[in-house]
């Protein structure tokens, strides 16, 4: 699993409010297929590191959902 950003669409509209970095990481590990739930063990040390990932590069561990819109166009 690599670790790439993704949002959440919700309705066709993108997520607004605040988002934990709890909840991205549930996110990113659902864009990918992935229950952690069924091997805890091994997907422990992703989420650790997916969860500092967040807080490192966004300032805390509570955002606006507006800051995780990236345009590539």
């Amino acid at each position: 699993m690599g670790r790439g950003w993704c949002g959440s669409i919700v309705n066709d509209e993108p997520e607004s409010g605040p988002v934990t970095a709890e909840q991205l990481v549930a996110w990113l590990f659902q864009a990918e297929g992935v229950n952690p739930g069924e091997e805890p063990e091994r997907w422990h040390s992703h989420k650790y590191a997916l969860r500092e990932a967040f807080i490192r590069h966004l300032g805390g561990d509570v955002v606006d959902a507006q800051r995780l819109k990236w345009d590539v166009g």
